[in-house]
């Protein structure tokens, strides 16, 4: 685990080193030896295995002597985050009335760090390899809502996303190289929705439009997802883009008033 730089006197190096452990475990490895943590974190032997077992006394982990893996218990940890949030409550009911318009899954999604994070979703039909669900995480630089999150960046921002984005080539049509992905999210910005054809997984097309905040801030995507031999890029042009735009209108005008009603409920 490489050592940050700088750290402020209040930062508190066993939590982080904690969450690393924690971070170690992802859908590709569920289940992870000691060895296996110690090296993804970086860590001793001796201090990932005080890690795990405090981790299995929380009930945060559990293991079989040999391998350890995550509880369900860990879902508490992004749960109490998307509880406190208005988002998804607010974005539900109209991601249900665009899927029942389209006849296709759509879903919200924030961006955080390099990834975007699904924070709602409606699922019409599996059309990806993997399941998605409320927490899956992609990178951002390979999907459409991550364009439209990447977009509403300033140039600050964009330059700490590619610090720490590994812009690796996913399939034959991912942008990989930072200038493109810059004249794309270019793009973007001026015509206010972006489509990524087959660039995280062959076969997924997808167009995202930006959820802004009462300030104009970009602070969430709203997509509709597709398969690419059942729906042509000029079909989903012509036959999503538009009621895609008017469910992210919808969905910012709840945002803008959601907070008031909170205060008077």
């Amino acid at each position: 685990m490489a050592e940050p730089t700088e750290r402020g006197a209040h930062h508190v190096q066993s939590l982080e080193r904690g969450l690393a452990v924690i971070r170690a475990f992802d859908a590709g490895s569920p289940e992870l030896t000691l060895s296996d943590v110690a090296r993804a974190t970086g860590l001793t032997r001796a201090a990932a295995r005080r890690f795990l077992l405090t981790l299995v006394d929380l009930g945060y982990v559990r293991t079989d002597g040999k391998y350890f893996s995550l509880t369900a218990r860990v879902l508490e940890l992004g749960y109490a985050f998307l509880s406190s949030m208005t988002l998804p409550e607010v974005a539900q009911p109209h991601l249900e009335r665009l899927s029942a318009e389209v006849r296709e899954s759509s879903s919200v999604s924030v961006l955080e760090g390099a990834d975007i994070v699904y924070v709602a979703r409606v699922a019409v039909s599996r059309i990806m390899t993997v399941s998605i669900n409320v927490g899956t995480r992609f990178p951002a630089y390979a999907t459409s809502m991550g364009h439209v999150l990447l977009a509403g960046l300033d140039d600050d921002e964009f330059a700490e996303y590619l610090h720490q984005a590994e812009l690796q080539r996913l399939t034959s049509h991912t942008l990989t190289s930072p200038a493109a992905l810059r004249a794309e999210l270019a793009a973007v910005r001026e015509q206010g929705w972006a489509l990524v054809d087959q660039e995280l997984e062959e076969g997924l097309r997808s167009v995202a439009a930006p959820i802004r905040d009462r300030r104009g801030r970009v602070v969430a995507a709203v997509n509709v997802s597709t398969h690419a031999s059942r729906t042509p890029r000029e079909t989903v042009i012509r036959d999503m883009v538009p009621p895609l735009l008017a469910a992210a209108t919808r969905i910012e005008g709840d945002l803008a008033v959601a907070p008031a009603q909170a205060r008077r409920g």
